[in-house]
């Protein structure tokens, strides 16, 4: 295929694989279109973290730290003890928030499914990383505030869990947006995460001027 600069476009966790590309090759890529797709995985924020990636690097410094157990860590017990833990103990505190906020009826299809991710997907996970510099056009489009009409539980439950996710995923909108300076934010509300079938219109018409708007 001789494809020259295009516009690629990624919904979910797809938008790791966007960020990717556009950090480490931003001059062959006209844009980038993420579809409820521009969270943790894609763009970075210290601020707010990354559980996965909070998880591998805290393990990682563990690991370090116990085979060096005779030598001398200090700096890496001080990276511990001042980043690496608090850090990590934020992230879970905020996981743990969106845990209580969950339906306990989908809290309990959970437990009765053991998920298989496919093994494309799997490696995608493990492969996260910090994306903070990703210098090309981007239409980031949010399911903002989300629409989770369609879980099990009672309609207090099921409010209560949208309102909840959606606090946190506007703290993400907010850090994509501000850290992001080539990125057009845009908020569908009460959008699907699948956003181009809950709001095609929409998502087409942002895409459309957002590609006519491109050099």
């Amino acid at each position: 295929m001789n494809v020259n600069r295009p516009v690629l476009v990624g919904s979910s966790i797809a938008g790791q694989e966007l960020s990717s590309v556009g950090s480490r090759y931003p001059d062959k890529v006209a844009g980038l279109v993420y579809l409820d797709a521009a969270y943790s995985y894609a763009y970075y924020d210290s601020s707010l973290g990354d559980l996965s990636i909070e998880l591998v690097e805290s393990r990682r410094k563990l690991e370090e730290l116990q085979s060096k157990v005779l030598q001398d860590t200090r700096p890496l017990i001080q990276e511990l003890l001042e980043t690496a833990l608090p850090r990590l103990e934020r992230v879970l505190r905020e996981k743990q928030k969106d845990l209580q906020a969950t339906p306990a009826a989908l809290l309990a299809v959970y437990g009765q499914v053991k998920v298989q991710l496919p093994p494309a997907i799997q490696a995608i996970h493990a492969g996260r990383q910090k994306y903070t510099h990703i210098p090309v056009p981007i239409l980031a489009i949010y399911a903002l505030p989300p629409n989770f009409e369609d879980l099990p539980g009672d309609p207090a439950e099921r409010a209560a869990f949208e309102a909840r996710i959606g606090v946190t995923n506007e703290a993400q909108a907010k850090a994509f947006e501000a850290g992001v300076p080539s990125a057009r934010v845009v908020r569908l509300p009460r959008a699907r995460h699948e956003v181009f079938f809950s709001n095609e219109e929409d998502v087409i018409r942002e895409m459309n001027a957002f590609i006519g708007s491109l050099p």
